[in-house]
């Protein structure tokens, strides 16, 4: 390894990205597939009784409480890494957000489209918050390192 080129080593680092993205990929889809199998499967056995959308706002109501408890029992020297991910993640929900705002979803002028342009506004300002929020909070961070003096 210590015989490698920069660019046999980069070469490689795509490779594995290239491999991980894949994976990421097939995760996400797998995930999507169980949610929908076990939607399937409660509005199955129930006879109908709960319907498929409560299942999964009760899914993201599980998720929120389980994401609250992983985020409080962070130690403090995780934490900046953490913000630097949650900025990351935040910056691809503008993208969305700003082509939600900016394209028509219909080429029409009708109710969809007026919702997806408030709601894609509203992720908008929450997202830049967040990401603003996070550069604050991670510019604190280290300066609790930084030497006084």
């Amino acid at each position: 390894m210590a015989n490698e080129t920069p660019i046999q080593i980069l070469d490689k680092a795509n490779a594995a990205a290239k491999l991980a993205r894949e994976a990421a990929e097939m995760l996400q889809t797998t995930a999507d597939q169980l949610a929908d199998s076990a939607a399937g499967v409660a509005h199955a056995a129930s006879g109908g009784a709960i319907d498929p959308f409560v299942f999964r706002l009760a899914i993201f109501a599980l998720a929120i409480c389980v994401g609250y408890y992983v985020v409080w029992s962070v130690t403090p020297a995780l934490h900046t890494p953490l913000m630097s991910v949650t900025n990351a993640i935040s910056s691809v929900i503008v993208v969305g957000a700003l082509l939600s705002v900016g394209v028509d979803a219909s080429g029409g002028n009708d109710d969809g489209a007026i919702y997806a342009k408030v709601f894609g506004f509203i992720a908008l300002v929450l997202a830049s918050v967040n990401i603003f929020g996070g550069f604050l909070v991670t510019e604190r961070m280290l300066a609790m390192y930084k030497k006084k003096g």
